[in-house]
């Protein structure tokens, strides 16, 4: 969606009215970042809950299907009142550090960054075949600002690999690559399919002695936000597949199958 986000939404929705108006056969909206997707649910008084109404207006709109990729929550398709799919990067991640797992075969580490994610880093960790650690990470107030105080689980002098579904301003990335190196960890990567960056977010990367930061295309990463330690992966024949098999009327089951990706 890039950065003027409200802006690009509107767009969607009148460019969905107008191909309604059309009388098409079907209308397949591909959003490779569902947007206000952590607006998922109502966790405190009187807050709206986003992420299902840029589903009740892409329906309204005339979407006759959604196709995305790794929503901040899975919860998010019951949202949606028309067929939808979720494509997974997760396969495109493990292909590229299967190399660097494999050159320090032992002696790697997936984190999870709260115990939210602790799941998730489970199944990174299980398709490279390296141990797993836990942050402990609380959010202070309201603001969203990350402060991880502990660690469970062995990170010194490990390879650490950290795995997110999305980037945003960075404070949650930064806190756990400073609480790993507190703990000796060797050295550091992240990932995470959705690069948002916003905010102070480049700042904060490029001040961490993070090796490498590995996102995804499905935001367009801007000039002015390339810098050597980010690494982007094009997710785009992923995509292009689905498409490809949604508009033949074929099933996309085999592209939620696990299978490693060349680079």
């Amino acid at each position: 969606m890039g950065t003027s986000v409200d802006e690009k939404i509107m767009e969607l929705l009148i460019t969905l009215d107008a191909l309604k108006r059309a009388s098409p056969k079907r209308i397949t909206v591909v959003l490779p970042y569902y947007p206000y997707s952590r607006s998922d649910k109502k966790d405190q008084p009187r807050v709206p809950i986003t992420a299902k109404l840029i589903a009740d207006l892409l329906v309204t709109a005339g979407a006759d299907r959604i196709l995305t990729c790794d929503l901040h929550n899975s919860a998010i398709q019951g949202f949606i009142n028309v067929p939808s799919d979720q494509l997974k990067a997760k396969d495109l991640l493990v292909s590229y550090f299967e190399p660097i797992a494999e050159s320090d075969k032992g002696n790697v580490t997936v984190v999870a960054t709260d115990a939210g994610s602790s799941k998730k880093a489970y199944k990174y960790a299980q398709k490279l075949g390296t141990n797993i650690a836990l942050v402990d990470k609380r959010r202070d107030g309201n603001d969203d600002r990350a402060i991880a105080t502990n660690i469970i689980g062995e990170v010194t002098g490990r390879t650490c690999l950290i795995f997110d579904d999305e980037i945003d301003t960075a404070g949650s990335i930064v806190e756990t690559i400073n609480v790993l190196n507190k703990n000796g960890a060797k050295q550091i990567y992240a990932a995470c399919t959705h690069g948002v960056l916003s905010g102070p977010a480049i700042e904060r990367i490029q001040s961490t002695n993070v090796k490498e930061v590995v996102i995804t295309n499905t935001i367009p990463l801007t000039e002015e936000k390339r810098i050597d330690k980010i690494k982007v992966l094009d997710i785009a024949p992923l995509f292009g597949r689905a498409i490809c098999k949604i508009h033949t009327g074929e099933g996309i089951g085999e592209l939620f199958e696990d299978k490693k990706m060349e680079f």
